[in-house]
């Protein structure tokens, strides 16, 4: 698996991962948690580490805790979640709840959700971080219309980490976030890597073309996901799943030879044009 380094502290990522976001909120059913216990064993087995919840996820921290707790190595994890609600107090209780659902002592990654009350859990997080509670502190949007602000954010510095959608279908981080990250040194998480799942739709039954082959290509999934990674701002990208197989696709995406700036055009061309 090809890692990138977190510009804060030279500590490497695999640059593909896993997102929680629907596909974990389950019952405590067998039934439903057996098939996501096999995506994390993928994750693990095919070099991914980054796995990105949320408390607005429903039931997804305390699954994802619950499945690491049994299958262990707590050491090949690294663990973000989100703070999303306003005031100091709410949002120390629902970082503590975040805390407790997924079985740790010290998170490696907290994330002010959506920009929301940012200020204030950003002074919490700060003092978190000096403690040893939270490794990194981030910011995230999921939406284009929120990037001028999350750019302006990432540029006064103070966060290690952004999170921002980004894919073919969605490119306008590269105009704002990508380089106010790379001008800071701040390492980026890629949400919504297949739009909601609108470019995997968009070339459903059409055939890869030959030339994917030259950057490793064998699926759709790995071929939107490659063209993220190709950007050098992006250190790793979470898409979502609850189906293994799914997930070693997506890995695959995370070896081998990446796009240079040419392919990247030629590969939105060819997507945008379906």
């Amino acid at each position: 698996m090809l890692t990138r380094p977190i510009p804060a502290t030279g500590e490497t990522l695999p640059v593909i991962g896993l997102g929680t976001w629907q596909a974990f909120d389950v019952a405590l059913r067998e039934a439903e948690r057996a098939p996501l216990r096999a995506v994390m064993r993928a994750l693990a087995s095919g070099g991914g580490q980054v796995i990105d919840s949320s408390p607005m996820y429903g039931r997804a921290e305390e699954t994802v805790g619950d499945l690491l707790a049994e299958l262990g190595q707590p050491e090949r994890r690294f663990l973000a979640t989100k703070v999303w609600t306003t005031g100091r107090d709410a949002g120390i209780r629902q970082m503590e709840t975040s805390f407790r659902r997924l079985r740790t002592s010290r998170m490696d990654l907290m994330q002010i959700h959506n920009l929301v009350d940012w200020r204030t859990h950003a002074a919490t997080l700060a003092g978190w971080k000096a403690e040893g509670r939270v490794r990194y502190v981030g910011v995230t949007h999921y939406h284009a219309g929120a990037h001028a602000e999350l750019a302006r954010v990432v540029a006064d510095g103070g966060f290690d980490f952004v999170q921002v959608n980004y894919s073919i279908g969605e490119p306008e981080a590269q105009d704002t976030v990508l380089p106010a990250a790379a001008a800071t040194g701040t390492a980026v998480l890629v949400n919504r890597p297949f739009g909601q799942g609108d470019l995997l739709r968009r070339v459903r039954g059409r055939p890869l073309p030959g030339w994917a082959a030259e950057i490793g290509c064998t699926s759709w999934s790995a071929f939107l996901l490659k063209w993220i990674v190709g950007h050098p701002a992006v250190t790793c990208v979470i898409p979502g799943t609850g189906n293994a197989a799914h997930m070693a696709e997506d890995l695959a995406a995370g070896r081998g030879t990446l796009p240079d700036a040419t392919m990247r055009a030629r590969m939105a061309t060819l997507v945008r044009d379906r």
